[in-house]
């Protein structure tokens, strides 16, 4: 359902880094004239955030490894600047925090859609108070996520 606002319970730190790793990974393995879209819709109990790219893509033998850690693929196709290999284990596991899951569905040559979807459901308000977190510096975690593609802008 199309909506201007929806409220759930989430950690919002936790919900950015996922999303800058997956728009970093989108950059990383696009050429500089792809775009990248972000959605995000209500579905029913269930808020889906969809990441996609028209990049290099992922070969069906390599997708149901790459949430693994450590796990990366033939990097002769990929740039330079790919990172350690654990960023989309930290994304999956961050988003399996929250109740969700992650997916991706990829064709070489292609592009990739990496879908997050995250239970759209409210904890109490005074609990959610006293368990609040203030993040002092939102730049510093913008430049961490994005600090390996630097270089290629």
């Amino acid at each position: 359902a199309d909506a201007d606002e929806i409220m759930m319970a989430c950690d919002p730190v936790m919900i950015e880094r996922i999303i800058l790793n997956l728009i970093s990974n989108a950059i990383k393995f696009s050429d500089n004239e792809n775009k990248i879209y972000v959605t995000i819709a209500g579905k029913g109990a269930f808020v889906e955030i969809l990441i996609k790219d028209k990049g290099i893509g992922i070969d069906k033998k390599h997708q149901e490894f790459i949430f693994k850690r450590f796990h990366q693929v033939d990097k002769s196709l990929y740039r330079s600047s790919e990172g350690c290999g654990i960023g989309l284990c930290i994304a999956k596991s961050f988003v399996e925090m929250h109740g969700g899951k992650i997916s991706v569905k990829s064709e070489v040559g292609k592009g990739s859609v990496f879908k997050i979807e995250l239970p759209a459901r409210l904890i109490d308000q005074a609990k959610a108070d006293r368990q609040a977190v203030i993040l002092s510096n939102e730049a510093e975690m913008v430049n961490i996520e994005f600090s390996d593609i630097y270089n290629l802008i």
